[in-house]
């Protein structure tokens, strides 16, 4: 019987055959933690009286929700996992002298890789499925669990298959494609699955837009988001191997077979896409830009950036469109590069000049703004477009603002015009 990609890394994983709907114990790859969710871990961990970390180098904490800490609160709680990764003298521990948001800087720095079982205490641990791994969030128990023992059980999730077909326009992105999956079947039409994306469009998106497809399958309910490994993910491996000096181990390639077995199969023309909008207060709202346009959307705030669109192709996309234009007046536009290396090549690109000459504020990285946190709350009644990945209530700030979550292109031109607009 045929197997998912899915059904395979967990079956090299358990060292025989697995099929969705089987219960493993499997040692886990890269455990990630961030600045939240670590201490609670940590606090479990130390609980339990375990005396060190059964796989040190399969472990790495990322500072990135509030660094630098907006209070004393904030700095505490980074406090407890500095302390913890000091005492551990952890080699992967990133503070503010090698700062990231996690799901950006882990591929960054050639720490996840295919045929991976990733997990984090972050619902968008999946974003690293868009380089052949397994990649899930789970709770910080869950995370303890996996620092004590080196790894955790798991119920194989069934495949969901999603095929691209075509090419995609111009200004039509990764995350118009899953915006527009997460409209057609619901914030929880991919319960506990595995969204596979297939299909000849792939060959036509980058890694940036196969980061953000995966990133937001949480936002269908989906297990995981996982992209098959292509001549693509293999260039963007050697780069990284470059750079790095190396990658954390040896790729481990895997297909699904012909004859594997989905629960649906789902067809995305992208040819024929639009930008999609995703209006207040769900993800799976999504709305054409012409739907958007028509309505006359007037926008307090653009937000670019987050572990959806905050890698340097976003930033590029914005500075094209933002090149000798303003920001409007009555609007305002946050920049966060989602990694300092990120920061550093659109300063040496003279992306960061366009920006603030336009108007923008260009931040550190940080999950602040997305998750309202600091860096950009929104007030009573306030409107924003943002390339983040949730729109629900309250999540930018006040209760009655309202997030439109949309691609670079479409949040750049939207802050000159100080409406929702159609960059195309």
């Amino acid at each position: 019987m045929g197997q998912t990609i899915t059904e395979k890394i967990f079956s090299a994983h358990a060292g025989r055959d697995v099929y969705a709907g089987e219960i493993v114990r499997v040692d886990i790859d890269m455990i990630i933690g961030n600045d939240i969710t670590t201490p609670i871990s940590i606090r479990a961990f130390e609980q339990s009286g375990a005396a060190s970390l059964a796989r040190p180098n399969n472990f790495c904490i990322v500072m990135d929700h509030y660094i630098p800490a907006k209070d004393i609160a904030s700095a505490n709680q980074a406090k407890i996992s500095r302390e913890f990764a000091y005492k551990h003298d952890m080699k992967y521990f990133f503070d503010e002298k090698d700062m990231g948001i996690e799901h950006a800087l882990l591929p960054e720095k050639g720490l996840v890789i295919a045929g991976d079982v990733i997990i984090g205490a972050d619902s968008h641990t999946c974003t690293h499925g868009a380089l052949g791994a397994f990649s899930t969030g789970m709770g910080s128990t869950d995370l303890a669990f996996g620092m004590i023992t080196g790894g955790n059980w798991f119920k194989v999730p069934e495949s969901i298959k999603v095929e691209l077909v075509g090419k995609p326009a111009k200004h039509i992105y990764g995350k118009d494609i899953i915006l527009e999956l997460i409209r057609l079947i619901g914030v929880d039409g991919a319960l506990y699955q595995a969204l596979e994306f297939t299909g000849d469009a792939i060959t036509h998106l980058g890694m940036s837009d196969r980061f953000s497809i995966c990133n937001m399958a949480i936002e269908a309910g989906a297990k995981s988001g996982i992209i098959a490994v292509d001549d693509v993910t293999m260039k963007y491996f050697e780069e990284r191997r470059v750079a790095n000096g190396g990658l954390r181990d040896e790729l481990k390639i895997y297909h699904s077979d012909k004859d594997a077995n989905y629960t649906q199969t789902i067809t995305i023309d992208v040819a024929n896409l639009s930008p999609v909008i995703a209006y207040p207060f769900l993800p799976s709202n999504g709305k054409s830009i012409e739907q958007a346009v028509a309505d006359d959307l007037r926008i307090d705030q653009v937000m670019i950036g987050s572990c959806t669109n905050g890698r340097i192709e976003d930033l590029r996309i914005a500075a094209e469109i933002m090149k000798g234009h303003r920001v409007a007046r009555h609007t305002r536009m946050i920049v966060t590069p989602a990694t300092q290396k990120i920061l550093l090549q659109a300063q040496h690109e003279g992306l960061i000049d366009i920006l603030i000459e336009a108007g923008a504020v260009v931040s550190n990285p940080t999950c602040g703004a997305c998750l309202g946190g600091y860096m950009g709350i929104l007030g009573d009644n306030e409107r924003c477009v943002a390339t983040t990945n949730r729109n629900f209530v309250g999540r930018m700030g006040a209760r009655s603002s309202e997030i439109y979550l949309a691609n670079s292109a479409v949040a750049a031109a939207s802050a000159i015009a100080g409406k929702i607009v159609d960059p195309r």
